[in-house]
């Protein structure tokens, strides 16, 4: 009987007044609220009772309760107990029949259970509950069901990546479906089709996920996506470009062909093409030749050639003589040519003007006439060169002049700006500034004068549009004027609040164009040496590269929940406590230079104190809020006034920064106002993530710590740097280095080793890009140490490179 009381008896706070009556069929307990009893015929007393509908498995989607439904037969009272806790009766509804059949009385009781109700129970195992059925011969237990909250995370812990496949091979696509409850059903889509491994036996999904192209095909090219379901949501992963490639294979050989002399050696060939099968998609072509040459030997004509001609015979009768010749030397063969002309020839020999005296006078004259040419041609010769070299002379003279105009100009055509934009020799920024515009020398063209400007604009003035998981991770910054033309990039150096691990992140550097729009112009990791812009990613601090001036920010976008962004967490208090009540004002932003000091600025003007110096939060992409509460104070001086536990900033405020500055405030009572000592602590977590926990204890009504006067000192101006005189080596010792390490050096001691020296050998390909490597290097290497760079450390660097001509320490100042 005890068990029968034990749903009544556990709601001690109800204020019902039970009666136990008890009656030979069975018994009733009647309350003041409603009877939750029911007897039984005499006939049915000794029966169990046995379920009819047991309560199954639910899952909560967002915040629509579930219900769970139990029936039982025959039964005096069903009550629902949901992790070991008995369910109010007043939760219950119940409903009564009798079965037609058997007579025996049927009862159905429903309760909801909210979401509400199962995250109170955070830290178990699962919420459960089950239905417990009395009659009066005792007592039977449905089976539990789980309720749970259902999911589906965004981002995918594993999604496919493209390939590049040869024909007919196998294909591997992995997915790991986002985490889920109910666990995420998977599909595959190529081109946004499913697949259906049924009807293409080619496709086959693996348990754990992963798609299998047995063999692949050309009709496989295309692009995969994973796409994971459950009854919350559906994801899509990014797509994956499978590229069936088909690499080159050679034809058989053509005959050979005819010999290419006529006459003699030769050489004949023979080719082959890379069609059988031509490449595709990128495949590699025929490796070898596709010509082949052989020698060759052609049988030669020969033409026939005439013979000396005879000697002249006597005079004959008719008055003349005759010589003859002969085609024997050689004779023509194999299809050659006849000799061409005479092969008798006669003169007239009685006649005293004979053939011969006529000859010999014209050849004389010839021969003068040649010589008198000859003799013009030489001298007018003469004359032409010597009027050209008077004039090369001359012109080199001129040119001569013009060098020595131009010898030493200085390029650097840049006046002063306004205060705090930019000055010849500008002041140091405060410590930990991590914006500043470095310009070298040079980057200006000659004749050119420019005011360069450079500042921090606020997140609300210019509202970067943001898609997805995409975060700001840098403060916007402009730098101009934007119409500037450079000789050279600037280094604009600009603070960031990501962890900075490539692999965790796609960080893309946004510029604003002139319409006002936002356009990527750079993806991080993915530069390329020919663009106008380039960047090197630091734990805290982004170096560009730019040709261009302009408005820039880094917008990161998380690949996986294991993007984290750093979060700085301020603690403020009044700087004076005059009344019972005291706030401590708990502000959390991105770890940026440019929001830490506005807050310590508006904190200044409110009279606020610093009770603590920062800390740093890793924020992950996991769609948790921050949590921050406070325990372990001393509860006979002080207690909190919060009606809550804790208190709440909403993953998106803090992820997509649509706010500059976040805050959360503590009341605290204390119960007297001599007590002036506070100790306590301050828990900050991310829900279902890592947390930190603070100490505090210090006195409210004076603070005696000597806190460090880098918080309070913060300049909101930022520094341009610009010309030789504002760079810490100076300019004729960065000429005299860069003359000597740019040549390269066999034994490698040239500008490629300052750059492992000073850690910088991963953007090789950058200042290999250069016309002058080393500048580059000495320019990152002066962003990297603007404020606390030491020259004798670059001295040391070029001593271990065994380049002892930069005379680092021997230069004057006035040669500097």
């Amino acid at each position: 009987m005890p068990s029968l009381l034990g749903p009544f008896v556990r709601r001690r706070y109800r204020a019902t007044v039970l009666v136990l009556w008890l009656v030979s069929a069975g018994f009733i307990c009647t309350g003041s609220e409603h009877t939750a009893t029911a007897t039984l015929p005499a006939a049915f007393s000794d029966l169990l009772p046995h379920f009819l509908v047991e309560p199954e498995d639910e899952y909560i989607v967002k915040n629509k309760p579930v219900t769970l439904t139990c029936r039982s037969t025959p039964a005096t009272q069903i009550y629902f107990k949901c992790n070991g806790e008995w369910v109010h009766q007043d939760d219950h509804l119940i409903e009564r029949t009798v079965d037609p059949a058997t007579a025996l009385p049927v009862m159905q009781v429903t309760i909801d259970i909210t979401r509400q109700q199962v995250e109170k129970i955070f830290g178990l195992d699962e919420y459960w509950c089950q239905c417990v059925a009395w009659s009066t011969t005792g007592t039977q237990k449905s089976q539990k069901a789980y309720i749970r909250i259902a999911y589906l995370r965004k981002n995918f812990e594993e999604e496919p990546q493209g390939k590049e496949v040869a024909l007919d091979q196998e294909v591997l696509l992995r997915c790991h479906p986002p985490e889920g409850v109910p666990q995420a059903e998977v599909e595959w889509q190529r081109n946004e089709d499913v697949i259906d491994p049924a009807s293409d036996p080619n496709f086959f999904i693996t348990a754990d996920y992963n798609l299998v192209i047995k063999k692949a095909r050309l009709a496989d090219t295309g692009n995969y996506t994973c796409v994971a379901k459950n009854i919350v949501a559906r994801r899509k992963s990014t797509s994956a470009t499978v590229l069936v490639y088909v690499n080159g294979g050679w034809s058989t050989w053509t005959t050979w062909s005819s010999c290419s002399a006529v006459c003699g050696r030769g050489w004949q060939k023979r080719s082959r093409s890379c069609t059988n099968p031509t490449p595709l998609n990128g495949g590699t072509s025929c490796e070898g030749q596709n010509v082949q040459k052989s020698a060759c030997v052609a049988t030669c004509p020969v033409d026939g050639g005439w013979s000396e001609w005879s000697k002249w015979s006597a005079c004959g009768a008719d008055c003349s003589m005759w010589r003859s010749r002969e085609c024997t030397q050689p004779s023509p063969g194999t299809g050659g040519k006849d000799c061409q002309g005479l092969d008798l020839q006669s003169l007239n020999c009685t006649s005293e003007q004979c053939p011969q005296t006529v000859s010999g006078a014209e050849d004389v004259a010839l021969y003068v006439g040649m010589v008198a040419v000859a003799l013009c041609l030489t001298l007018l010769l003469i004359v032409v060169v010597l009027v050209y070299r008077r004039k090369k002379e001359g012109l080199d003279a001129d040119v001569a002049d013009s060098s020595i105009l131009t010898t030493g100009f200085q390029p650097m055509g840049i006046k002063p700006s306004k205060p705090g934009v930019w000055a010849p020799r500008p002041r140091r920024p405060p410590p930990h500034s991590r914006i500043s515009l470095l310009i070298p020398p040079e980057a200006i063209p000659r004749g050119k004068i420019y005011e360069i400007y450079l500042t921090v604009q606020r997140k609300e003035d210019l509202r970067l549009p943001l898609a997805g998981c995409q975060t700001l991770l840098s403060p916007v910054v402009s730098c101009g004027p934007p119409g500037v033309v450079l000789s050279r990039p600037v280094i604009l150096s600009v603070d960031h609040c990501s962890d900075a691990c490539l692999d965790n992140w796609a960080i893309r550097l946004k510029k604003q164009n002139y319409e006002g729009a936002w356009e990527d112009v750079l993806l991080m990791g993915e530069e390329l040496v020919t663009e106008p812009y380039y960047c090197q990613l630091e734990a805290e601090t982004c170096r560009l590269f730019s040709e261009q001036l302009g408005t820039f920010a880094l917008v990161g976008e998380s690949l996986h929940m294991g993007a984290a962004k750093r979060l700085r967490l301020v603690l403020f208090s009044d700087a004076y406590c005059s009344t019972l009540e005291y706030n401590i004002r708990v502000y959390c932003m991105d770890d940026t230079q440019d929001v830490f000091k506005e807050v310590m600025q508006m904190e200044q003007q409110l009279g606020g104190r610093l009770i603590d110096e920062p800390h740093v939060l890793l924020f992950k992409d996991s769609y948790h809020n921050l949590r921050l509460s406070i325990h372990d104070m001393p509860q006979a001086h002080w207690r909190s006034k919060l009606l809550a536990g804790y208190q709440e900033i909403p993953f998106y405020h803090i992820w997509n920064g649509s706010q500059r500055y976040l805050h959360c405030t503590f009341t605290l009572e204390r119960l007297s106002l001599s007590t002036c000592e506070l100790t306590c602590q301050l828990c900050v977590w991310q829900v279902e993530g890592e947390g930190q926990s603070f100490s505090l204890d210090f006195n409210i009504a004076k603070d005696t710590r000597a806190l460090d006067s880098e918080f309070l000192l913060m300049d909101s101006n930022t520094t341009a740097l610009a010309g030789p005189s504002a760079f810490q080596i100076p300019y004729l010792i960065r000429q005299k280095i860069c003359s000597s390490l740019d040549a390269p050096c066999p034994n490698g001691a040239d500008w490629r080793m300052l750059a492992q020296r000073l850690k910088l050998e991963r953007h090789m390909s950058f200042f290999a890009s250069k016309a002058s490597p080393t500048s580059v290097i000495l320019d990152l290497w002066e962003a990297q140490h603007f404020h606390s760079g030491n020259i004798n450390q670059l001295a040391t660097v070029m001593a271990d490179i065994g380049k002892q001509e930069a005379m680092i320490f021997l230069v004057s100042d006035g040669e500097c």
